[in-house]
């Protein structure tokens, strides 16, 4: 049985610089999905508590703005600090909630991480341009302002690692923040809160309201909130946009998934193995970079699919905090029963099942939400389990005759976040990298998922809105260019121009 309520932790919300309980009297459940027993009661934010939120971010603008960006960027350098030490500890806080082995966790911490040192170089990144004597006695420069109060709302697969992809940007930049954490695994959300105030963060610079939909429209409809950052599911990834740019907000909303791997006939057998092991399964597969179809392409089917069979019933399955343990459970029981639809669906429509995860059950952990891999042969275009986005330890393989179908295959799919190629062939490969409609690309790298140096998005179904996440196209959507134009009346003759500005010719 669930704990009585008295007995569980209650998540508030931050906002300007400390802990707040909810007031709406809404609450929603976390589990540990391990044991598939409450943990702790979240808040669930009303419109009230979005305003309260928002209006600390505002007032904290002006002076956060005003911060020369080298100061800015020492409380990024110290937050590094904080993290570096205390990243153990955000990671046990996932996995307690989230389900996903330590280490993994740990693995998303550091990728976050990365992000926050770019953020560090915030001065170099935020220059302008300069442009002397652009006309007689006339010089012109551009630079970037932040907007003011932006908003991140992110899904429970990365609760650390995502936010870390928005708000070091964001604040880096000069614009204060508020995060609408998913409700599912809050706790890392207050653990970022709080380092941030510790790193030297003003107060309202950085705030979070938990909750659900509710607090999403509020964000959204709210004329104080300039953009939005959002990573989700495609139908929600399109609501947010629709929605926030009808309210005039700048909106980044990264969508779903449907990541392919290509295998082609050259490819080494035993290390595409291994890298679509870990990439299909790692994190139970609740990654929008995971991939989740291996296109076998030609000879190369039967060998990989019987490889796969072997390694998919080896896993090791069992609590994320047991260290020898390669998958851990999924995140709730509602989530469990929808993979489980889809593989039934599979089966239904003709796909091969392989190997069959349902029925797991851990000992000592019985009601926990544990799925084994699953592993789907012969699998069609127009299958269920191909179209949509399962986000789950499923693996579906279709079998290709040669490199120019798989191509298209990739190409027809309405998803196009991330994909891969394994070949030993040069030709191949670039071939592939020029083809593909698809925003991620790999050779021989199963998750290419960018460093914070570069940018991430996908193209079609996986990204509404013009700009990518973190790196360079984060300071283009959390700034806006201003360009100026100045002279010095002294050396303007007298006189009143009614034609359009030239420079004229001598």
């Amino acid at each position: 049985m669930n704990a009585p309520h008295s007995a569980v932790r209650e998540i508030g919300h931050y906002i300007a610089g400390r802990v707040v309980a909810g007031s709406s009297g809404r609450h929603g459940e976390v589990f540990d999905p391990a044991t598939g027993q409450v943990s702790a009661r979240v808040a669930l934010a009303a419109r009230a508590e979005v305003e309260q939120a928002v209006a600390a971010a505002k007032a904290a603008f002006p002076a956060w703005r005003d911060q020369p960006p080298l100061a800015r960027a020492r409380v990024m350098f110290q937050f590094k600090q904080i993290l570096d030490a205390r990243r153990e500890e955000i990671a046990a806080a996932i996995t307690s909630e989230h389900g996903k082995t330590f280490d993994d966790a740990k693995g998303e911490v550091t990728r976050g991480i990365e992000v926050v040192e770019y953020a560090c170089g915030i001065p170099e990144v935020l220059k302008g341009e300069y442009t002397d004597q652009v006309a007689r006695g006339v010089d012109a420069w551009t630079f970037r302002q932040p907007l003011g109060v932006v908003a991140g709302i992110t899904p429970f697969n990365f609760p650390a690692m995502v936010p870390m992809w928005m708000f070091p940007m964001a604040i880096a930049c000069g614009n204060t923040f508020v995060l609408k954490p998913s409700e599912r695994d809050p706790s890392a959300s207050l653990l970022l809160a709080a380092w941030l105030k510790e790193a030297g963060l003003p107060d309202g610079v950085f705030n979070v309201v938990q909750g659900d939909k509710e607090a999403v429209d509020a964000l959204l409809a709210h004329r104080d909130v300039k953009a939005v950052s959002f990573v989700g599911s495609t139908p929600i990834a399109q609501y947010i946009y629709a929605t926030g740019t009808a309210h005039g907000k700048r909106v980044q909303a990264l969508g779903g998934a449907k990541n392919h791997m290509v295998v082609m006939p050259d490819a080494e057998l035993d290390k595409t193995v291994d890298a679509l092991m870990g990439a299909a399964y790692g994190s139970a597969g609740e990654r929008c970079m995971a991939i989740s179809v291996a296109v076998a392409v030609g000879s190369i089917a039967e060998p990989l699919v019987a490889k796969l069979a072997e390694r998919v019933r080896a896993l090791k399955i069992g609590p994320g905090m047991d260290r020898d343990v390669e998958m851990g459970p999924v995140v709730t029981a509602q989530h469990k029963a929808r993979i489980e639809g889809y593989i039934a669906q599979g089966v239904k429509e003709g796909a091969k099942l392989v190997v069959d995860g349902r029925g797991l059950k851990v000992p000592g952990h019985e009601q926990g939400f544990f799925l084994g891999g699953t592993l789907l042969d012969h699998v069609k275009p127009d299958m269920t389990v191909y179209r949509d986005e399962i986000f789950g330890p499923v693996l579906v393989v279709v079998r290709t005759p040669d490199f120019a179908s798989a191509v298209d295959l990739v190409n027809e799919h309405p998803y196009g976040n991330g994909t891969a190629v394994f070949t030993n062939s040069g030709d191949i490969a670039r071939a592939f990298v020029r083809e593909i409609e698809v925003g991620m690309v790999g050779v021989n790298v199963p998750i290419p998922v960018p460093t914070a140096f570069h940018s991430f998005g996908g193209w079609k179904s996986s990204l509404f809105g013009d700009h990518h996440a973190h790196g360079p196209e984060a300071v283009r959507f959390y700034t806006k260019q201003k360009a100026v134009t100045q002279r010095w009346l002294s050396s303007v003759a007298r006189g009143a121009e009614f034609t359009m500005p030239t420079m004229k010719p001598h």
